[in-house]
C-alpha cells in the first residue's frame, strides 16, 4: 500500500481496517521540548515534522468561568499562579509534570453558582483567528483534526474544585457534581456547534477523564452508571450525530469500565496505563473487534531503551492486527527522553507497525 496521509491512516484504524502502517501519537512535556530544542532540534520546526509522527492537530474552546488570570509569585525554581477555573496553582520551571494545586475558587454550591453564571457560550470564546488561518492548511495536509473536551470527574477535581472535596461529594452531594459536568459540557458543545456551522469540521473529540490509579478506580462501576456515563453518553452522541469519532484519554486501572465505554459506544482508549494494571493484549483479545486502543506502551521502560524496544516488539505486532491501534506509551513523553531515544522509538515503530 502507497504512504497514507494522517487523516486516510487514522480513518482506516478507527473502521477497523488495515493501513499502511499504524499511526504514531504521543505527547511531549513542555520540558521535553526544551530539552530536544538544546540538543539540536531547531525551534522553528513541529516536533511532528522533526521526527516523522503523525500529524495530529488540536482545536479548542474556552468554557471557563474565565476568573481572572495571574502570576502571584515567579522565580527561577517556580511559578505560582491563577486559572480561568479560578484554581492557584505551582508550576515547576525546569521539570514537566502535574502541577501542585494550592487553592480553589469553586468550593460549594454557592460558588459554583457564581461560576456557572460566567460560563455562557459566547462567539468570542472561540479562536477564529486560528482556524480561519491554519484550517485550510491543516486539510491540505491530510491532518488528522482533533477537537478537545473540558468536562467531568478528572477535570473537576483536579483543576476546579479539588480532590478530597469531589470526593466527598461523590457521597454526599452527587447532583451538585453532575450539575458540574453537565454544565461544562453544555457550554462546549454549544461552542462547538458555532465552530461546525462555520465550517470547521473535526474528526475526533476527546477529553481527559482519569478513572482509576494503580490497581484500581475511583469509584464503582454502579456509581459510574449512575452519575457519569450519562454525561460521557451526551458527548458520545452528539459527536456521532456529527460522524465524529470519539476517544476517552483515562489514565489508571479503568479495567472494569470498559465495557460501559464500549456500551455507550466510545470508540477509542488511551492511554492504556500499563504502570497501573492496563494489559493492552489482554484488552486487545478481549475487545478488539469493538474498541480501538491508542497506547499502552510502559514510558518507565524509556529509562531502558533496549526495554522499551523488547516491549514494542512484543506488543505492537499484535496489538495492529486488523486495525484499531495506534502506537504511543500509557502517558506522555518525559524530558527524560532525548533525541535519539526518541528517534529509535519511532523508527521502530515505524518498523513494527507496517501492514
Amino acid at each position: 500500500m502507497s504512504e497514507l496521509t494522517t487523516h486516510e491512516r487514522m480513518s482506516r484504524i478507527f473502521a477497523h481496517k488495515e493501513a499502511d502502517r499504524a499511526p504514531i501519537s504521543d505527547v511531549p512535556w513542555r520540558t521535553t521540548l526544551q530539552r530536544w530544542h538544546r540538543e539540536g532540534m531547531p525551534k522553528e520546526v513541529s516536533w511532528v515534522d522533526f521526527f516523522g509522527v503523525d500529524n495530529i492537530v488540536g482545536i479548542g474552546v474556552d468554557g471557563s468561568p474565565r476568573y481572572p488570570v495571574q502570576v502571584l509569585e515567579q522565580n527561577d525554581e517556580y511559578t505560582i499562579k491563577t486559572t480561568a477555573w479560578g484554581a492557584t496553582l505551582k508550576e515547576w520551571v525546569h521539570t514537566g509534570g502535574v502541577p501542585e494545586f494550592l487553592d480553589f475558587t469553586i468550593v460549594d454550591r454557592v460558588t459554583w453558582e457564581e461560576a456557572k453564571a460566567r460560563m455562557t457560550p459566547s462567539p468570542d470564546r472561540v479562536n477564529w483567528q486560528k482556524l480561519q488561518v491554519n484550517y485550510p492548511e491543516w486539510r491540505k495536509q491530510g491532518a488528522w483534526i482533533r477537537a478537545g473536551l473540558w468536562f467531568g470527574f478528572d477535570v473537576t477535581h483536579s483543576w476546579v474544585v479539588g480532590t478530597e472535596r469531589v470526593l466527598f461529594a461523590l457521597m454526599d452531594d452527587p447532583e451538585w457534581l453532575m450539575d458540574i459536568w453537565n454544565h461544562q459540557l453544555d457550554v462546549q458543545l454549544a461552542l462547538y456547534d458555532q465552530v461546525w456551522e462555520a465550517g470547521y469540521h473535526f474528526d475526533e473529540i476527546t477529553w481527559p477523564d482519569d478513572m482509576g490509579y494503580k490497581g484500581t478506580q475511583f469509584f464503582s462501576v454502579q456509581m459510574y452508571r449512575d452519575l457519569l456515563q450519562p454525561v460521557h453518553k451526551r458527548a458520545v452522541d452528539w459527536a456521532h450525530a456529527h460522524g465524529v469519532k470519539v476517544r476517552l484519554h483515562s489514565c489508571g486501572d479503568v479495567r472494569p469500565f470498559v465495557p460501559e465505554f464500549i456500551k455507550i459506544g466510545i470508540d477509542c482508549l488511551n492511554p492504556i496505563e500499563v504502570k497501573a494494571g492496563m494489559d493492552p493484549l489482554q484488552l486487545k483479545e478481549q475487545y478488539g473487534a469493538q474498541l480501538a486502543f491508542h497506547g499502552g506502551l510502559n514510558a518507565v521502560l524509556y529509562d531502558d531503551m533496549d526495554a522499551m524496544i523488547g516491549e514494542m516488539e512484543k506488543v505492537i505486532p499484535k496489538m495492529i492486527v486488523n486495525g484499531g491501534y495506534i502506537i504511543g506509551t500509557d502517558h506522555s513523553i518525559p524530558d527524560s527522553v532525548g533525541i535519539e531515544q526518541f528517534r529509535r522509538f519511532v523508527a521502530k515503530a515505524k518498523e513494527l507497525g507496517k501492514y
